[in-house]
């Protein structure tokens, strides 16, 4: 016979709920009067970072005014591939927020963080052409999420000395968590220098900051408790609207504020990014749109998103890494970035979706842009001036989407050739993609070094450029890499007289 689980306990039945709520209030109040440094707080818009932002702003606002010196930095972290919804919602929330912390002269200070613009999701997806995430290639998490959050930790902790990090992470969220969050209690900080020093937990990522989880003992229905008992917020949102986000999602569980890499993708969170291809599917999206008319306007971002096939997309990447280089595992070539038609095709599905989306939004939702003014003329730079795709298609595809001139000015003035002679020389190739792109190259540098006083440098970037385009296709990539790892095994065997570098001339030539 099996054992029964174990029955979830709730963190308010030793002492009740009401008592147990007082004390983490006072709890709060003693670190943050005896801690001389700055608290940030991750919100996130969600159930725990809800609450956690609740308590503390609740215990805070009873202080008198003479203790209330400390700043306490509230940083929500904008992917700007939110779930439109729930960004709107965050996005109100912190505007009240600063507005009743102004009125009611509290130390509170929201902050709206967003990724750089050469970080962004759609610059690296379709500027680069990085494959859409997936399990071991998790390059959104780092761009999109942590750095701007560390970023401004650091700039806080470099002005100040020290911080106190207030984050909503339970162990109840997951096994995963649990196991993290009971290794962090182990190394909490034991200096006598802090008052309830044990809740507090040193921060390897980043030094001289602190971690402190107040709800990190609360089940799911002990924040809901604590929210719906306490509905109306300090800052005056409402939680009942918050519980409407999360009524007919499978899992009820929010995106949390990451600041390492160890935390949970959001695909496996109620809310997380609309785009995001972690799950097979954005269940917390079709419940809004199923359970509600007025958000069916946000089915054009769910079929873009159910687009992707991360499991068969090799064929639409280039078989060469993103730095030109053919890399094998188990004798075949390792995929790299999406090829030029394939980020042409993103970008214009992806306008065509803005577009759709804003024709069909209701009034009270605000201007929305998929994919910003700045982020397109990014990808534009990318694939002009790094990928010498030099036939500059990203005003053409804007203006046949939008009906309407791109808003930044012709590329390059200087260039000699245009797409019309590219179009020329594509049909010369006859259906050669790589002679077509070596000689395209080629011209590129050409044209970047023709206005130079010092033209050093160019034989090597055309030599870099022959090098990368120098295959027929990727059967004979594959068959030069062997080849070439196998006289590599060889060389290694000989002489040490006979020079790698020569042998390698002689293996090209």
């Amino acid at each position: 016979m099996k054992d029964k689980a174990p029955q979830r306990i709730s963190a308010f039945d030793d002492f009740g709920f009401k008592a147990a709520v007082c004390s983490l209030h006072e709890n709060v109040r003693d670190l943050y009067t005896s801690f001389n440094a700055p608290w940030v707080i991750g919100y996130s818009g969600g159930k725990d970072s809800s609450a956690v932002l609740q308590l503390v702003w609740t215990a805070i606002s009873t202080l008198p005014e003479a203790d209330r010196r400390v700043p306490i930095y509230i940083i929500s972290t904008d992917t700007l591939v939110e779930n439109p919804v729930v960004a709107l919602w965050v996005m109100e929330s912190l505007d009240k927020m600063e507005k009743v912390a102004r009125v009611s002269g509290l130390p509170f200070f929201p902050h709206r963080l967003t990724p750089e613009v050469e970080d962004s999701f759609w610059v690296n997806l379709i500027g680069k052409g990085y494959p859409a995430p997936r399990p071991k290639f998790r390059w959104c998490t780092s761009r999109l999420k942590i750095n701007p959050s560390n970023k401004f930790i650091s700039e806080v902790i470099e002005k100040s000395g020290e911080a106190i990090l207030a984050l909503g992470m339970r162990k109840a969220e997951s096994s995963m968590r649990a196991r993290s969050m009971e290794k962090y209690e182990g190394a909490r900080e034991k200096s006598q220098k802090y008052v309830e020093n044990e809740y507090l937990t040193p921060n390897a990522g980043t030094p001289n900051s602190y971690v402190y989880t107040p709800i990190e003992n609360w089940t799911n229905d002990d924040v809901w408790q604590y929210l719906l008992e306490n509905n109306k917020t300090p800052w005056g949102s409402d939680n009942n609207e918050l519980l409407d986000f999360y009524k007919g999602a499978t899992k009820d569980r929010e995106c949390p504020m990451a600041i390492t890499t160890d935390t949970p993708s959001c695909g496996d969170s109620r809310f997380g990014c609309w785009v995001c291809t972690m799950v097979s599917q954005d269940k917390s999206m079709q419940a809004m749109i199923q359970n509600d008319e007025e958000k069916e306007w946000m089915l054009p971002l769910l079929k873009y998103r159910d687009s992707f096939d991360i499991k068969e997309d090799r064929e639409r990447r280039d078989f060469r890494r993103i730095n030109g280089r053919v890399q094998l595992y188990n004798d075949r070539a390792i995929h790299g970035p999406y090829w030029q038609e394939e980020r042409k095709d993103l970008l214009r599905r992806l306008l065509q979706v803005q577009k759709e989306v804003q024709e069909k939004k209701p009034d009270s939702v605000p201007d929305l842009e998929i994919i910003t003014i700045d982020e397109l003329n990014e990808i534009r730079r990318i694939w002009n001036r790094e990928k010498d795709e030099i036939e500059d298609y990203v005003p053409e595809i804007y203006e046949n989407v939008f009906g309407r001139p791109f808003p930044y000015p012709q590329f390059d003035e200087s260039a000699i050739i245009g797409r019309d002679e590219l179009k020329i020389l594509e049909e010369v190739c006859d259906g050669d993609t790589l002679h077509y792109q070596l000689v395209r190259g080629l011209i590129s540098q050409e044209q970047k070094f023709r206005l130079m006083v010092r033209r050093s440098g160019l034989f090597d970037v055309l030599e870099q450029t022959i090098a990368k385009h120098y295959y027929e296709d990727e059967k004979d990539a594959t068959d030069r890499e062997k080849y070439f790892q196998e006289k590599k095994k060889e060389m290694e065997k000989r002489p040490e007289q006979i020079r790698l570098e020569d042998y390698i001339k002689r293996v090209n030539n």
